[in-house]
This record gives C-alpha cells, structure tokens and sequence, in this order.
C-alpha cells in the first residue's frame, strides 16, 4: 500500500484544517488497501449532516437533526470496511474520553462521534476491516497540519467509475481544500468511492472513471458513463452500498443546527458537479457539516453554501487526482495520475 510520505504533491487548494479548530487523522492498513479518517473538534462543534445516497451507513445521524437535543459533536469518522467500519467510531470514543473530551452528562463525559462508511470489500481480504483499534490510530495521528490525500485513511480502498464493471474502474481517494471569504474558512474532507466517472466542474472535463474496454474514448480511454448510459449501453448489475462518496464540511462561522444542516445539503451540490452520475441506488452519499464558531464575523449563509459547494467539489477532485495506481490479486486500478489510464 502506498504510504503518505510517496504521495505525489499537488498544487494547493487548501484544506479542511485551515478552519481553526479542527484536526484530521488517518488509519491505513497495510494488510489490504482499507482505512479510516478522523475529523476531531476537541472543543466541540455544531453538526448537521445530509444524507443523499440511496445505501447509507451511518451511525449517530439521528442526533444531528435540529430538533434533537445534543448540540455539540467531538469528531466524525469517516471509514472504509463498509458497515463494519463503523467499529472504528468505538476506538474514536476511547481516545477522546481519555482526552476528557465529551457531553458532560454528570457521571462521565460521552463522547459524540457520527460516522459513515464506503465500501471497499472488493479489494483484498474483506474479513480485514477498519475496527475500534483503527479509530484510536486515526485520532492518535492526528493535527491541525494539511492531512494527506490520495490512498490514504478511508480513501485507501476507494475506486471509481463502476457501472460498467470493475475491471474498468479507476482509483479513488480522500482529499481536502478549503475557501475564504471574509476572514471565514469552509474546508471540506470527501472520500471517493464513487459509482460514476468525476469530473473538472469548470470544464466539463472527465478526470477518472469508468474506462473504454475497446480502447476508445477521450485521451484518457475514458468512455463517459453519462453519455454511455444515455446512448444506451447498459449497466452491470451492481449491488445496492457498494460504493458512496463521505465527507466532511466545516467552517469557523457561528451556525445552528439548522443552519449546519443546511451547509452540509448545499455541499451535496459540489458532489453533483464533479461527480456524474451521484447519489445513485448504490451509493451511500453522506456529508456532515461541523462548526467551530470561532470567527468573529460571517458573510451570510448564501455565501456560506456557495463555499461549502466550492469546497466539496475541490476535495472530490483533489482526492481523484492524488490517488495512486494500484494493483490487488490481479485486478488494476489505473489512477488519474498516470499518462496513459486506459
């Protein structure tokens, strides 16, 4: 598995740990490609979350609606392994509690830790899984430094570009930037495990995805699964949750529940320009939204969602363009890093 120290370097678009009060960590498992990540507020945040996808798994969601009564979250694990990910979010809970990070609720402090998993079974061993051990690495690595992107954390065992069959996909990823505005941050975290090709949201142009099996298409030998789909080539039978794009979106701006709810909606636009097709029947599309407070101003909650927007559509494509090639019991997913991906 590629380490975070042979990832190649990117120009920068910023990232989610601009936003004061936030740190990021990752767990990769060396044994097959599979991961966590860890957005961590040790001061607390408001949370909402918008859930998209048609095959969600989540944990402690139902709490971040606005009329719930806890207000404040101490971090979101974002993890690979599918539903058995969400173990990890236990190990997340241990490290902050022994951070005496948590909801004082008089007799102990619990910590409040929503979550959402990919799936990644389809490389490598699939008993080997993101656990409560997995989570406590990822907070153990954490800080306020930029995380790394590509095949690290929840974004290890990502792919994209599947309905046409694996053998054509393309390798997925985690990435991060951010937008500022004012003297406000919003940055955003997003794992690409997604079922459709990702796309440039400027130009239109596809950067990975499903690929040309007769070596035609664009200069990639990429085959365009929206116009594929549309000019009639059906897709492969595909089972519901197996794939799902998760992230994070966090700003300094001082939100309410409501408000924060409504951040991580409008973020799903930025999902829908740089991913097509989203939100499918086999996608589990999940993005949380988190709010430090600590800025002294704000531009107003349209300004806020358009950088939400922004910077969730430069993660996804930050998160494809620093992924790597990779090679599992046969199967190889080229990555948009490499000159030739068809």
């Amino acid at each position: 598995m590629n380490t975070a120290s042979s990832l190649p370097t990117l120009p920068s678009h910023g990232a989610i740990t601009d936003v004061p009060g936030i740190e990021v960590g990752h767990f990769s498992d060396t044994r097959r490609p599979t991961g966590c990540s860890v957005v961590i507020t040790r001061q607390g945040a408001v949370g909402g979350v918008a859930v998209r996808g048609a095959a969600p798994g989540t944990r402690e969601t139902d709490l971040l609606e606005p009329g719930n009564t806890v207000n404040q979250v101490h971090a979101v694990l974002l993890s690979g392994g599918s539903a058995w990910g969400l173990d990890a979010a236990g190990g997340v809970m241990r490290w902050l509690d022994e951070q005496g990070i948590g909801l004082n609720v008089g007799l102990a402090r619990v910590p409040i830790v929503p979550a959402a998993v990919l799936f990644d079974l389809n490389l490598g061993d699939p008993t080997i899984r993101p656990d409560a051990q997995a989570g406590y690495a990822a907070c153990q690595n954490a800080s306020t430094q930029a995380p790394a992107q590509g095949n690290v954390g929840a974004g290890s065992g990502a792919s994209v570009g599947k309905l046409f069959g694996m053998q054509r996909a393309m390798k997925g990823g985690i990435g991060t930037a951010s937008v500022r505005v004012g003297g406000v941050t919003v940055g955003a975290l997003v794992a690409c495990n997604a079922l459709g090709d990702v796309i440039d949201p400027d130009t239109g142009d596809l950067i990975a995805g499903a690929r040309h099996e007769g070596g035609h298409g664009n200069s990639q030998g990429l085959c365009d699964t929206r116009r594929s789909l549309l000019a009639g080539v059906p897709p492969l039978p595909i089972l519901a949750g197996t794939n799902t794009t998760i992230g994070v979106i966090a700003t300094d701006a001082k939100l309410s529940k409501t408000q924060a709810q409504r951040l991580a909606q409008i973020g799903h636009d930025g999902l829908a320009r740089s991913i097509n097709p989203v939100h499918t029947l086999s996608d589990g599309d999940t993005l949380f939204a988190l709010s430090t407070g600590l800025a002294t101003t704000s531009p107003g909650m349209t300004v806020l969602c358009v950088m939400a927007a922004e910077a969730v559509a430069l993660a996804t494509v930050q998160a494809v363009k620093a992924a790597q090639s990779l090679v599992v019991d046969g199967l190889r997913l080229p990555a948009a890093s490499d000159c030739d991906a068809s």
